[in-house]
């Protein structure tokens, strides 16, 4: 049966979400080479497996990284309406 009506967009996540929700996929796509590797330890394809699995764990590490540096929602908000305020001031001052 055709589908008339769409599905709904999916919902919009913040950059913080999306940070967390790629670690998260990253962490279980490790999780699957750790058991690959468990399963076929002497496997010609092992090298490729333990290297992707250095390549996941560093890809958490950077994830992590960027989640520790972004700058939360509400702090650039409040940012961006004292900017103008702050500037005003300034060039009166001047």
């Amino acid at each position: 049966m055709l589908k008339i009506v769409p599905d709904p967009p999916l919902p919009l996540h913040s950059l913080e979400d999306t940070i967390m929700l790629a670690s998260d996929y990253a962490l279980c796509a490790e999780a699957v080479a750790q058991q690959a590797m468990l399963m076929q330890p002497r496997s010609p394809a092992s090298v490729l497996i333990m290297a992707s699995m250095h390549e996941l764990e560093t890809l958490r590490r950077l994830l992590e990284s960027a989640l520790a540096h972004a700058e939360p929602v509400g702090a650039r908000l409040a940012g961006d309406r004292a900017s103008p305020g702050a500037n005003n001031t300034r060039e009166i001052a001047q």
